[in-house]
C-alpha cells in the first residue's frame, strides 16, 4: 500500500501559496504549514513576505484547510544572506539579485531542510513553474502560464532540492488561482500583488540603503562613449544599465546608462541606439542536472526576470565558470543580475552576470 506523501507548504499569506496549500489537501497528501519570521529593519517598515497581518492570514487559511501551522524564525540567516548580499552588492557597484539568493538560500536551502526534519518527503510553494522526473533525474520546466513563470528566480535549484520539489500552480494560470481562491472562499483571494522587495518596507532601494548606513561608492564623474565628462554622478549604486530618468545631465537627446566603470566610479552615458551588450561572462554558475555539460550548447538566455530570452552560445570554462556570446545585443545584461539558461521548457541553470 502506498503511503501519502508529507507535503511541507511554504506559506505567506498570499494567494499563489494558499491555494497551493489547498490544492494538496484536495489531493489527498498530509499538509502543513510552514511560514517564515524573515528579518525587516523596524517594525514600521514590516517585510512583506510575513508582516502580522501576513501571518494572520496564513493561520487563518491554515485553520480553514485543516492542516497544522508552524512559523519558523528565519532572521538572521535571511539578514546575513540576502539582506548583506544585497548592500554588498551595491557597495560594490553591482546591481544583485536578491530573491535568487533567497532561493537558493533560504527557501530551498534552510526551509527545506527544517521541512524534511519534521517529516515532510516533500515542500511545495506557490511558485509557477513545474518539475518533471526523467530518466533518474530531475529537471525544472517552464510554467504554463508564461506571464507569471518564475523558473528564472528557480535557477539555483539542483538535484536534492528538485527530489523533494512540488510546485502546485505550474499547470495553473493566475486567472485560474484566483478564481480557485474565491470558490473556495479563502480569506486571502483579493489580497493584491506586491512587486517590491520584500526586505525593503514600501520604500526606495536606494533610501533603503541609506537607513541602513551601507557604504556605497562616492560620487563620480558623468562621461560619454568617448570619455567626455558631462557631469557628475551621486554613487554608481543609485544607477543601473539601461536607465534613463534620474541621471541629472541635460542633452539634445535622451541618454541612458551604458555601464558602471567600476574601477575608475565612472558611470558611461550615451543614446539609446549604444546601449547594448552581446557577449559577457558569469560565476557561481549553477547546472540543475548537476554538471555542466560535456560541450559548449546553443540555448535561449534570460538576462533578467521579465526580459525577453535571446538565442546565445555558451561556453564552459569550468563547472561554475561560463561565458555567453548573445545572438543579438542586449540592452539590459547588468552585472550582479543571473543569466539564466533555456532549451525548449527546460532550466538547464544559470549564472550572475560579471562586470
Amino acid at each position: 500500500m502506498k503511503t501519502k506523501p508529507t507535503i511541507a507548504v511554504a506559506m505567506s499569506g498570499g494567494v499563489d501559496s494558499s491555494v497551493a496549500a489547498a490544492i494538496l489537501a484536495d489531493q489527498g497528501a498530509e499538509v502543513f504549514g510552514l511560514m517564515m519570521r524573515l528579518w525587516s529593519r523596524s517594525p514600521e517598515h514590516a517585510n512583506r513576505c510575513c508582516s502580522p497581518d501576513d501571518m494572520a492570514r496564513a493561520r487563518s487559511v491554515a485553520a480553514q484547510l485543516d492542516i497544522p501551522f508552524y512559523a519558523l524564525d528565519v532572521q538572521d540567516q535571511f539578514k546575513r544572506q540576502v539582506v548583506d548580499f544585497f548592500a554588498d552588492g551595491y557597495s560594490e557597484g553591482l546591481t544583485p539579485n536578491p530573491c535568487i539568493e533567497c532561493n537558493r538560500h533560504i527557501r530551498w536551502g534552510f526551509l527545506l531542510q527544517h521541512a524534511l526534519a519534521m517529516g515532510a518527503t516533500h515542500l511545495a510553494t506557490g511558485h509557477y513553474a513545474r518539475v518533471r522526473s526523467q530518466n533518474g533525474s530531475f529537471q525544472l520546466l517552464r510554467a504554463a502560464d508564461a506571464h507569471k513563470d518564475q523558473s528564472y528566480v528557480l535557477s539555483v535549484m539542483g538535484q536534492r532540492q528538485l527530489a523533494h520539489a512540488v510546485f502546485p500552480l505550474g499547470d495553473y494560470t493566475k486567472d485560474h488561482v484566483r478564481e480557485m481562491a474565491i470558490e473556495l472562499q479563502l480569506p486571502v483571494a483579493d489580497r493584491a500583488e506586491s512587486q517590491d522587495l520584500c526586505f525593503v518596507g514600501g520604500g526606495d532601494y536606494r533610501e533603503f540603503l541609506d537607513s541602513q548606513g551601507i557604504q556605497l561608492p562616492p560620487p563620480g564623474p558623468i562621461v560619454d562613449r568617448a570619455g567626455n565628462r558631462i557631469g557628475e554622478h551621486q554613487g554608481l549604486a543609485r544607477y543601473t544599465i539601461g536607465q534613463r530618468k534620474g541621471i541629472g545631465v541635460s542633452a539634445d537627446q535622451p541618454l541612458y546608462v551604458l555601464e558602471k566603470d567600476l574601477s575608475a566610479n565612472r558611470l558611461v552615458v550615451g543614446t539609446r541606439e549604444a546601449l547594448g551588450c552581446q557577449d559577457f561572462s558569469v560565476a557561481r554558475v549553477n547546472w540543475i542536472a548537476g554538471s555542466p555539460p560535456e560541450q559548449n550548447i546553443t540555448a535561449r538566455v534570460q538576462v533578467r526576470y521579465k526580459a525577453r530570452e535571446v538565442q546565445a552560445q555558451i561556453t564552459t570554462h569550468s563547472d561554475s565558470h561560463a561565458s555567453v556570446h548573445l545572438a543579438e545585443p542586449l540592452p539590459d545584461v547588468t552585472p550582479g543580475q543571473s543569466a539564466v539558461f533555456f532549451q525548449d521548457n527546460v532550466c538547464l541553470g544559470g549564472g550572475v552576470i560579471q562586470p
